[in-house]
This record gives structure tokens, sequence and C-alpha cells, in this order.
């Protein structure tokens, strides 16, 4: 297990890895972050709860029997990862990590996000 800024550490030591940060669902306020560029993080964790509500909401009113593994965010210049983490005592927590879209590797973000769910300890 790790603490959440060695995890988080981790994900950003990635090729293109511009920030990170855990996020409580239920509030919206970022838990730990970490940025190699300016970027607000607490800004960013709040709006992308509001991102993560929808979507619940969405799969409710489709009658889906699903679960969000993750969410990706496409613009010009940059990738944004979510991803909801699945373990029983990080229920109602996310990761959020903004990629360079000309530098990062799309399925080594996804990987690392689920590695550091698996070694998180909060």
């Amino acid at each position: 297990m790790a603490t959440p800024d060695a995890a988080l550490q981790q994900v950003l030591d990635l090729d293109g890895a511009l920030a990170i940060a855990l996020v409580d669902l239920g509030s919206g306020m970022a838990l730990a972050t970490r940025n190699v560029v300016p970027f607000d993080l607490e800004l960013a964790a709040a709006v992308n709860t509001e991102v993560i509500r929808a979507k619940l909401r969405a799969i409710d009113s489709l009658g889906l029997d699903e679960q969000i593994e993750d969410i990706l965010i496409t613009l010009s210049g940059q990738y944004h990862l979510i991803r909801l983490s699945s373990r029983p005592d990080l229920a109602g927590v996310f990761s959020y990590l903004v990629l360079d879209r000309g530098r990062a590797n799309l399925a080594l973000a996804r990987r690392a996000l689920k590695a550091l769910e698996d070694q998180l300890e909060l």
C-alpha cells in the first residue's frame, strides 16, 4: 500500500501526465493533488464530480445495470481521464488525470489509474 502522495506521484511520472487528483464524489472535494503545470485541481474536482453525477443519472434513467469504470474526455490538446474506484473501502472516491494529448499513452494511463487504485491507502 502507498500513501496518496506517493501513489499520485507514480501516476504523474507517466509521459504526458500533467495533473492528478483523488476526489471525494460525495462532496466534490479533492482529497489529494499533484501537478507539474499550473492547473486548478480544486475546481476540476468539483466540476468533474458533476460530470459523474450526470452520467450516473443517465445510467439510472436508461435502466442500465452497469457501473462506470472510467470516463474519457478528449480535448484538442489534452485528455482528461476519470476513474471511479471499485474497491469497497474506496467507495465514493475517483481519480482525475490530465494528460498532454501529444505525449500521453491512454492505455498506459488507464493501467496506471487501476494500479493507483490497487495500491492506494487512504
